[in-house]
């Protein structure tokens, strides 16, 4: 694998905890992209993730050069499907939904993008993802038309990370959703980290610091921040 999981690995490894802020480009204001760049550089974030479920406008790779120029993180793309490829990303997680049996979003989106890929000098970052129940309906659920994974079968969603790890996802993504009515339980983290040897990722329903840290401290090893950035970009000024 390519530096980025290299380097996700070795922080891992000795336990620091890294953190993505998640942009949608639908919802990016073009007018203050100098302030969002700055406070992504005052914040702790590790990485950039940009993408969605569901992604209107055109102007991806004109935002990802953009983040590319102004933080010094890694620009990971994080898609919906093959058409929010951008080759001037440092990488893309290839994502199969595996908490839902809907063909596209298991392999078919993949064999769209297998060639898109193979054209780029993305580092390819294969990564299994559950949709975890989450109190309200999510554009995940939406858009894959799957049902979320329901916290009370702490047993299947084990079971479904183990199997991730078995056919080779080099990542496990708990997911809640964005704008999630709560993020993943703590004790669902906790079970899923202690079976998987893989870096596990969380986000969703996150709007705290507190929120962070309890995801960390119970086995995540990369949290995401979206909606909760998105709706107050002073989010970190006085987070730890």
């Amino acid at each position: 694998m390519g530096t980025i999981y290299e380097a996700i690995l070795s922080a891992k490894k000795e336990s620091r905890k890294l953190l993505a802020i998640l942009l949608d480009p639908d919802k990016i204001n073009w007018e203050t992209l100098g302030l969002l760049s700055q406070k992504i550089n005052a914040s702790p974030a590790s990485h950039i993730f940009i993408g969605g479920s569901h992604v209107a406008t055109p102007r991806i790779s004109e935002l990802v050069s953009f983040f590319k120029k102004a933080c010094d993180v890694p620009v990971i793309l994080f898609p919906g499907n093959p058409s929010q490829i951008s080759d001037r990303a440092d990488g893309i997680l290839f994502l199969s939904l595996l908490s839902g049996r809907n063909p596209d979003f298991l392999v078919g989106h993949h064999v769209q993008a297998a060639p898109i890929l193979a054209k780029t000098g993305l580092e390819i970052l294969p990564t299994g993802y559950l949709l975890i129940e989450s109190g309200s309906e999510t554009a995940v659920a939406r858009v894959s038309k799957t049902t979320p994974m329901p916290v009370s079968d702490v047993e299947t969603i084990i079971h479904t990370a183990m199997a991730s790890e078995m056919l080779g996802h080099k990542l496990l993504y708990l997911e809640a959703g964005s704008g999630a009515a709560s993020a993943v339980p703590p004790d669902i983290i906790k079970e899923v980290s202690g079976c998987i040897s893989i870096p596990l990722i969380v986000g969703g329903g996150i709007r705290t610091g507190q929120g962070i840290e309890a995801a960390f401290q119970n086995g995540a090893d990369l949290v995401v921040i979206g909606t909760a950035f998105e709706n107050d970009i002073h989010f970190f000024d006085t987070k730890p």
